[in-house]
């Protein structure tokens, strides 16, 4: 009988490693067939033993540890959902006309934080929103607004353009392009999906008017690449009560 013993403590080596398993999530699935292999293997030819021996006394403990190593399967494919769901970005509530900026924080084109509800502090703030840096549509679109930047700042307005790219990118674009405005990166799309703008993991073009004080008086969701320069600009001429004299 001293062999079994001995077999025994063979056996329970596996189960004492599926708890350090469980503290490698990377590498679960081959620890896990490399472990229950090892389990199981020795089990099967001690049942076989045992069998011919005729006596099957040993084998209900044997079964107890190899659920006790899916024990530690089970749980340890589980976790990565669970750290999944907490590193999930927060989301905002909708932005809708009348709404004012929230606080969140962004990245500008100098991999700076950029908390957006103080964006419109000191002065009215146009945010308008491309799908993509540097591609043909969202080029269209920025250098309109970089042609007529003057014209917004002498109105008192800020402009800001908003994507999902990263902020590298957006660097290297404003350079190539000479747009005087920066570039905020919302790469998970939370602020722009609660400006309505983001669906199915892409960003609508469209821009937004905010008075001074961070309140949405006016948006343009889907707009023309051409068009959104020119149609913000007559927006918040319409707001300069020299406009209506003009």
């Amino acid at each position: 009988m001293a062999p079994r013993a001995k077999a025994s403590t063979e056996t329970a080596e596996p189960a004492r490693r599926s708890s350090r398993i469980s503290a490698q999530p990377a590498k679960v699935v081959e620890a896990v067939k490399e472990t229950v292999k090892k389990v199981t293997a020795p089990r099967t030819k001690k049942r076989s033993a045992d069998a011919d021996e005729g006596d099957g006394g040993e084998s209900a403990p044997a079964v107890k540890k190899v659920s006790f190593v899916h024990y530690f399967v089970d749980s340890v494919l589980a976790e990565p959902k669970r750290t999944n769901v907490r590193n999930s970005a927060p989301a905002l509530e909708p932005i809708n006309v009348g709404d004012t900026l929230p606080s969140y924080i962004v990245k500008n084109e100098k991999d700076e934080d950029v908390d957006v509800a103080t964006l419109a502090a000191e002065k009215g703030v146009i945010l308008f929103l491309v799908p993509k840096a540097d591609t043909p549509g969202c080029t269209q679109q920025a250098c309109g607004f970089r042609d007529i930047y003057p014209d917004f700042a002498s109105l008192n307005f800020d402009v800001y353009c908003l994507s999902a790219d990263k902020p590298a990118a957006q660097s290297k674009w404003q350079t190539k392009k000479n747009l005087p405005y920066p570039l905020l990166s919302d790469p998970q799309r939370v602020l722009i999906t609660a400006l309505g703008a983001g669906e199915g993991g892409k960003t609508k073009r469209s821009h937004f008017i905010f008075e001074k004080g961070g309140k949405l008086v006016d948006k343009k969701i889907p707009v023309k690449p051409v068009d959104s320069p020119k149609l913000a600009l007559e927006f918040v001429k319409s707001l300069a009560p020299s406009a209506a004299e003009a």
